[in-house]
């Protein structure tokens, strides 16, 4: 048998000693310290901690008057769920009082640890895979035997290293939580946009419009402004664009479709078409061509005849047209109809100026959230690599 490592592979520089192994049982003591009610109830989550009841967004109704008999945490306690799927430990940074179904515990030495670094810990992929055998039921969300919990055995560092690890790895959560918001209000934004830059039904003019614009939009019926593309090819060249490879409501491919081994027969499609995924229209599956492919499955192909392509491509995302292109036909395989969504009118600028500036305006808006949503991926795949790697 390969002998445990006692060193992590990634290490700050100055600390050279073998870290320590213990079983839980030597480091871990729970408590049951009751009668605080007038403390804030605690919620336990799997992304935040444990978090003030009321400022959760989860109500639970619970009786006042057993909080009498409810569990006090302090800072830098952990809490076990009763039922836990993705680790079920969560660190608390406030004193409250929470549900006393739940096993709190804190360190037998607190001095020697810094419970920052085993929020990360307890959090690790790592640990979660060995808690697969402390773990008792049948169901998604087993409960974990504190009791057998204490038999694991853990390897860690000394206090210094463990804060120095932990502030680390609180900045790189800092930074992942920055282009988080940052990500979803640029989304939130273009949810606004679409609705105030696009006139709702029966209305003239967008709530939103671009200076020097004061023309009326016309009412256009849909077949007026594309033709469906029909034409189907097996050209072994060019590359297939099918549902899985669309990331859904963004309109951006999730792999290399030139890599893809594929011989199935497809709608032919041209640089500037739409397509649009026309089976369970609700997902969100639409890209706007920039090479000429074929669309395997279920796809609409969108070629513009009296209407700008980046206009177009931002117009099928409107509330307007999904809710017409929502009325669709089947229950178990809902589908987009044709008829119902080639019939429709829908408002559209009378020159293609006012078209280009707002299909301009939507591109940049979207490559403005691609940029940082690439940048949290980078992030947090930095973080997965460091909670591996910075570990024993």
């Amino acid at each position: 048998m390969a002998e445990k490592r006692t060193v992590p592979a990634i290490r700050f520089a100055g600390f050279t000693d073998a870290w320590e192994q213990r079983k839980a049982r030597d480091l871990f003591i729970s408590t049951a310290d009751k009668g605080y009610p007038e403390l804030p109830v605690l919620s336990a989550t799997q992304d935040r901690g444990m978090v003030r009841r009321d400022e959760n967004s989860i109500n639970i109704f619970h009786d006042k008057k057993n909080e009498i008999g409810y569990k006090r945490v302090l800072p830098g306690q952990f809490v076990i769920h009763l039922r836990s799927f993705q680790g079920g430990f969560a660190h608390s940074s406030m004193e409250g009082i929470t549900s006393p179904a739940y096993t709190v515990f804190g360190f037998s030495e607190p001095d020697e640890h810094d419970s920052e670094y085993w929020k990360y810990v307890f959090t690790s992929k790592e640990f979660i895979r060995r808690l697969e055998a402390v773990t008792y039921g049948i169901r998604d969300g087993r409960s974990i035997s504190y009791d057998e919990f204490l038999t694991l055995d853990f390897t860690f560092p000394c206090k210094k290293e463990q804060t120095e690890i932990a502030q680390h790895l609180d900045e790189l959560s800092n930074l992942i939580a920055l282009h988080q918001r940052k990500c979803e209000k640029l989304k939130n934004i273009k949810k606004s946009m679409l609705e105030k830059m696009f006139p709702r039904e029966g209305a003239a003019v967008p709530e939103i419009r671009f200076a020097g614009f004061t023309d009326a939009w016309e009412q256009r019926e849909f077949s007026k402004l594309v033709e469906r593309g029909s034409t189907f090819g097996a050209d072994k060249k060019l590359p297939r664009v099918e549902y899985e490879d669309i990331i859904s409501g963004t309109g951006k491919l999730n792999k290399d479709i030139y890599a893809k081994v594929n011989s199935k027969v497809g709608l032919k499609f041209c640089p500037g078409d739409v397509l649009y995924g026309k089976l369970r229209p609700y997902l969100k599956n639409w890209l706007l061509s920039s090479f000429f492919g074929l669309a395997v499955g279920d796809f609409w192909i969108l070629q513009p005849t009296s209407i700008d392509s980046r206009f177009l491509y931002f117009l099928i995302q409107s509330d307007r047209f999904e809710e017409v292109a929502n009325q669709s036909t089947g229950t178990k395989m809902p589908r987009a109809d044709w008829n119902l969504v080639s019939k429709a009118e829908f408002a559209v600028p009378s020159g293609s100026t006012e078209q280009e500036r707002i299909g301009q305006f939507f591109l940049n808006l979207d490559n403005l959230i691609t940029l940082h949503q690439r940048k949290l991926e980078k992030l947090q795949n930095i973080k997965k690599s460091m909670l591996e790697k910075m570990f024993v």
